[in-house]
């Protein structure tokens, strides 16, 4: 279980848990090699950059951008010497304005480095600005993302002959249950909720009417888990 996490989103969206997920255009000769990673922390996001530096060792550029935390506070952009402007921030803002439901740009924990093959032809800072861009989004329309959901966990001790109804009751009514423990006197369920007030506040009525009032919920922290979109 992780520790109580006080960021203020519940929810967003990041690449799927895996292997590194590319994508390549080629755009008036040159080969724009994207490449995206699942990036919880900093260092996950600048050791991609040095994989592929020793990778594509002979390419000219690999430049990068990241955005991290469900926050999103943490969003940094390199051009590795392509012209100022024409390459990290277009990768960056195509991260943070990905939609990933209609009206929705919560995209996070994702590094995207963009390796450069120079194909002879001059693009011009515009071309350059467009071409980067692209090669971010394009990679993000086909690459396979999650929702990340922060879900609060609580207990419920209830009597032995109790549990497997209360348990049914529980999953009939769409909430979603944990792993379940036997102790001498007692059966410990586990529950999963949104953290959200309102979420946890329906919890405790809900369960006061199945138990009588003879339960209740035991805060056991939050936990970040992995939601097919």
């Amino acid at each position: 279980m992780e520790i109580e996490d006080d960021s203020r989103a519940t929810t967003y969206t990041t690449l799927a848990a895996g292997p590194d997920f590319r994508h390549e255009l080629e755009i008036r000769r040159s080969r724009f090699i994207t490449v995206l990673r699942r990036s919880p922390d900093e260092e996950t996001a600048r050791a991609l950059v040095a994989d592929l530096r020793r990778e594509f060792h002979d390419a000219r550029h690999h430049c990068s951008a990241f955005v991290i935390g469900p926050d999103r506070m943490i969003q940094r952009s390199s051009d590795d010497g392509e012209p100022s402007g024409t390459a990290g921030i277009p990768m960056l803002e195509a991260l943070i304005k990905r939609e990933t439901t209609p009206g929705v740009t919560d995209l996070s924990d994702v590094s995207a480095v963009v390796v450069r093959y120079f194909g002879g032809i001059l693009l011009g800072a515009g071309g350059l600005v467009r071409a980067y861009s692209e090669s971010v989004s394009s990679a993000l329309e086909v690459a396979p993302l999650v929702q990340r959901r922060r879900l609060r966990l609580c207990a419920i001790d209830v009597a032995h002959a109790d549990a497997g109804r209360l348990e049914n009751d529980l999953r009939s009514a769409g909430y979603v249950m944990a792993e379940t423990g036997y102790e001498a006197r007692h059966t410990r369920l586990r529950i999963a909720l949104r953290d959200e007030a309102g979420a946890i506040s329906e919890a405790h009525a809900r369960l006061a009417s199945l138990t009588a009032g003879t339960a209740g919920l035991i805060p056991l922290g939050t936990e970040w888990i992995d939601v097919p979109l």
